[in-house]
């Protein structure tokens, strides 16, 4: 492992990221809207799965609309993230709170995909979010929670980071 953070942090981006202060700044500012992306988008989806605005807003018009709003986000701050791991691969590597960030990230990204798939065996008409409006509530609610869960957690995890030695 170490291996790999060595050759990592001997990348010309990463040294790029780590003197770049208007680079690094940038990318960090790409980071926070991927994350608002996300996270603006999958908050009022999420609600909207534990029952809120129920009969007024449909789910699948919200899907639609948000899904993929969600999913440019994730993209952006993946992306971004990884440069910002460029600027020290060695501390991020070694500190909890960015394992455990990871470990989220992954568990909601897998949470999400697993709804996708439920929603795609469902039903042989429609689109995707016709076909997830169709899955039972409780498998609706039960998704809802644990992406509101895990992304808020992950969240919470990231921005402590910046907080840590």
């Amino acid at each position: 492992m170490q291996g790999l953070v060595d050759l990592l942090a001997g990348l010309p981006l990463a040294e790029w990221m780590r003197v770049s202060r208007w680079g690094y700044a940038g990318v960090n500012t790409l980071h926070v809207i991927g994350l608002s992306l996300l996270f603006g988008a999958i908050v009022p989806l999420n609600l909207r799965l534990l029952g809120l605005w129920r009969g007024r807003i449909p789910l699948a018009a919200l899907a639609r609309a948000l899904v993929p709003v969600a999913a440019g986000g994730l993209a952006l701050a993946l992306v971004s993230g990884a440069l910002l791991f460029l600027s020290a691969p060695a501390d991020y590597a070694g500190a909890p709170l960015f394992l455990a960030k990871i470990g989220l990230v992954l568990l909601g990204a897998g949470s999400a995909l697993a709804t996708h798939r439920a929603a795609a065996r469902s039903a042989a008409d429609g689109d995707m979010a016709d076909r997830l409006a169709r899955l039972p509530p409780t498998r609706l609610r039960l998704a809802g929670a644990l992406s509101l869960a895990i992304w808020t957690a992950a969240l919470v995890c990231g921005r402590m980071l910046a907080f840590t030695d």
